[in-house]
C-alpha cells in the first residue's frame, strides 16, 4: 500500500448467539456468548470530524452507537445466521462512515475476522506455547546466544473471498491444522527441530509458514509473538517485524472548540507500535535486532513519555495522526527500515500511518 493514513476504532459489546450453519455437533450451534470487540478502519476525508484532530472521537462515538444495538441481545433476533463474518457485514451497512475499508469482529480474545469491501474475509486465529530456545549467531554476550525461554504467541491468518456467504474458514480447521505443530513446540527446545538450528522469530514463522501452507492454501500470514510487546511476520515471501512500547503522556488537542474535554489537559496510555520491514540477515537469522530497536528509538520515547505533548516543539497537534506521523518521521532517520506506526490511545482507537506496506492487523 502507498503511504497513507488510517482511522481505527473499536467498542465492545456482549452477546448470546447460535450459529446452526455450523455442522452437527459442533459446539457453537449450541446458546452461548461472547464478550465481542468490533474494530473499523477508515480512510476519513477532510473535514469529517467537527474539528482537525477530533477525528478518533468522532469514530469511536459512531462505532459505539452502532454496536450498542447489539449489547446485551440475542443476535439471532437480528440475524438469521450470527457469524462473525456476518456480524462485521452487519455493521458495515449501518455504519454512516466515509472510507470505511474494512470491519472486524473479534469474537474472543484469541480469534476473529476482518471483512474489506470487496468481500474478502481476513481470519485470524491465535496459539500458545511453551518453548526454549538459544540464538547460536548472534553477537558475542547477546543475551539471546544464551538459553533462555518464552511463552510464544502465533497468530494463523488465512484470506477468503467469501461473497456473501455466512462463513469463510472454521476456526476448528485452523485448530485441526494447528494440533499437530503444538505437539512438536509446546514444552520443548526450538533449536531440536529439523531445521531450527537458529530459530528467530522470522526464521519461526517461516517454518511454520512451510509446515501449514500445504494444507492450508488461504494462509497469507504467520505472526510470532516472542514476547507480549515484540515478533515477527511472514507472508510467504517478505518478513516484517514490530515492537510495541507504551507512553504515559499528557496532552491538550489545540483544536478543540471552547468546552470541549479534549481542549482540556488530560492523558493516555497510548499504545505504540513501530513496524519495520528489511531483508533477512542471512547470518543472524533476523531482519532487525529488537534490542537496536529499542536502543536507537529511546531518545524518541524519552521525549513523549510522562511528558505534556502539546509542548513538544515540532508536533502541529496531538491527535494520534499527527503524533504517529511525527513518529514515523523523527524515527526513521535512525530507524530507515520503519514503515509504519500504529498509535492508539484507547484499546482499538488511534490512527495508523504507513509508508510502505501495511502488514496483517494484530489483534488487540
Amino acid at each position: 500500500m502507498s503511504a497513507g493514513l488510517l482511522y481505527a476504532a473499536s467498542a465492545g459489546f456482549e452477546a448470546a448467539r447460535q450459529v446452526s450453519v455450523l455442522p452437527q455437533g459442533h459446539r457453537s450451534r449450541r446458546l452461548h456468548g461472547h464478550s465481542f470487540l468490533a474494530r473499523i478502519r477508515c480512510a476519513l476525508p477532510p473535514g469529517w470530524a467537527p474539528f482537525a484532530g477530533g477525528e478518533v472521537d468522532r469514530l469511536r462515538t459512531e462505532l459505539q452507537a452502532a454496536v450498542a444495538e447489539l449489547d446485551y441481545q440475542h443476535l439471532n433476533d437480528q440475524l438469521d445466521q450470527p457469524t462473525d463474518e456476518n456480524l462485521a457485514r452487519w455493521l458495515r451497512q449501518r455504519l454512516q462512515v466515509p472510507g470505511l475499508e474494512q470491519v472486524g469482529i473479534q469474537s474472543t480474545a484469541h480469534e476473529g475476522v476482518d471483512l474489506d469491501l470487496d468481500g474478502q474475509a481476513h481470519v485470524w486465529r491465535r496459539y500458545l506455547f511453551q518453548s526454549a530456545h538459544q540464538l547460536p549467531h548472534v553477537p558475542l554476550g547477546h543475551k539471546c546466544g544464551r538459553m533462555h525461554g518464552h511463552g510464544f504467541e502465533v497468530i494463523v491468518h488465512a484470506n477468503k473471498n467469501v461473497g456473501g456467504a455466512d462463513l469463510s474458514i472454521d476456526y476448528d480447521h485452523l485448530d485441526a491444522l494447528w494440533a499437530p505443530l503444538h505437539d512438536m513446540l509446546d514444552y520443548r527446545c526450538l533449536n531440536d527441530l529439523p531445521g531450527m538450528d537458529n530459530p528467530t522469530s522470522e526464521m519461526l514463522s517461516s517454518w511454520l509458514w512451510q509446515q501449514l501452507q500445504p494444507a492450508l492454501p488461504e494462509l497469507s500470514w504467520i505472526t510470532v509473538y516472542e514476547t507480549g510487546s515484540c515478533g515477527a511476520n511472514f507472508d510467504g515471501q517478505h518478513y516484517r517485524i514490530w515492537k510495541d512500547f507504551t507512553l504515559d503522556s499528557a496532552l491538550r488537542l489545540k483544536n478543540a472548540p471552547e468546552g470541549s474535554p479534549l481542549r482540556r489537559i488530560h492523558g493516555h496510555t497510548y499504545t505504540l507500535r513501530l513496524h519495520l520491514r528489511a531483508p533477512l540477515d542471512q547470518v543472524r537469522g533476523w531482519t532487525v535486532d529488537f534490542g537496536d530497536v529499542k536502543a536507537l528509538f529511546n531518545p524518541i520515547f524519552k521525549a513523549l513519555d510522562h511528558r505534556p505533548l502539546h509542548e513538544q516543539d515540532g508536533l502541529a497537534d496531538c491527535d494520534t495522526a499527527t503524533l504517529a506521523q511525527w513518529v514515523l518521521t523523527q524515527a526513521r532517520k535512525q530507524l530507515p527500515q520503519l514503515d509504519r506506526v500504529d498509535l492508539y490511545e484507547t484499546r482499538g482507537c488511534g490512527a495508523i500511518v504507513s509508508a510502505g506496506g501495511q502488514g496483517p492487523a494484530l489483534p488487540l
